[in-house]
């Protein structure tokens, strides 16, 4: 799709007026934002994501987040609109779109922390099985072809980040190109290093991007032997790294949303990913 073609490379779901005024987030300055839900094309049929950037028509830098498992909602809206007021185009899509639109198990915030818990996780493990690393190259292709064809996006470069099983998906996506993505993020990832020869941490050796990865403390998804193995995997690949265990965290601890929220830790992780994007994608 040619740069610029944004009829063909998705349907705008919210009705055109003034752009909306940013919400208020502590230490953020105000700026306005152009935010739509928007139905991207794939060879599956149609993916919705929320997509944010600055309303002055840029061109922006992108950067490509991957949802947790709870899915595309305020909260995942409300931390892309604060990178996306740094001067950045953000699409966050619903990785989940071939079983519907987000949210596709409804209610989740609540009911993960219910005596719930234990039904909706095996509602949505299905749902995570079903996203091979095969579909979800296809699909990291057609949300780049998406973010190519925005007239408000710049070309070239792009960020990648990842939360809970997004963080796999962050790195796959910085093998998958390695000419696009110059910095790729993960923030309590889980499984990132399995004992698995399809383990994300096996595309390592194509990652030229710079990485930086924080694991939750006592996360029994990424145990400290695929910490051990992550490094290796990027050690031996020579890839530019950083890998932090935030003492204490848990997985999770980026959303607001969760009771297993912390503040320090959100802090660490936004000074960690805005300070990457800083070094590596400049809006300057």
């Amino acid at each position: 799709m040619a740069a610029g073609d944004d009829k063909a490379a998705g349907t705008v779901r919210r009705q055109p007026g003034k752009p909306l005024l940013l919400r208020s987030v502590p230490g953020m300055p105000q700026d306005t934002l152009r935010r739509d839900t928007v139905d991207l094309p794939t060879p599956d049929g149609p993916a919705d994501a929320y997509f944010t950037r600055p309303a002055d028509g840029g061109p922006h830098p992108a950067v490509l987040i991957f949802m947790d498992a709870i899915g595309v909602r305020p909260r995942l809206e409300e931390m892309a609109d604060r990178i996306a007021a740094q001067g950045y185009a953000v699409l966050v899509p619903n990785v989940f779109f071939r079983a519907g639109r987000a949210p596709v198990v409804p209610d989740l915030v609540n009911r993960l922390q219910s005596e719930e818990r234990a039904s909706v996780m095996g509602e949505l493990r299905p749902l995570m099985q079903a996203l091979t690393p095969e579909r979800l190259a296809q699909d990291t292709t057609a949300y780049l072809d998406f973010l190519d064809a925005q007239s408000d996006v710049a070309a070239g470069p792009i960020a990648t980040t990842g939360y809970c099983m997004g963080g796999a998906m962050s790195l796959r996506a910085a093998a998958q190109y390695p000419d696009r993505v110059v910095a790729a993020a993960s923030f309590h990832g889980g499984n990132l290093a399995p004992d698995d020869p399809a383990g994300a941490h096996q595309g390592a050796s194509r990652i030229r991007a710079e990485v930086y990865a924080a694991h939750a403390d006592n996360d029994a998804s990424m145990p400290p032997e695929q910490v051990a193995r992550l490094e290796q995997a990027l050690d031996e690949a020579g890839v530019t790294y950083t890998s932090e265990v935030y003492t204490g965290a848990s997985h999770g601890f980026t959303m607001s949303d969760m009771a297993v929220y912390d503040t320090a830790a959100e802090q660490r992780h936004w000074d960690a990913f805005l300070g990457l994007l800083a070094r590596k994608l400049p809006t300057g």
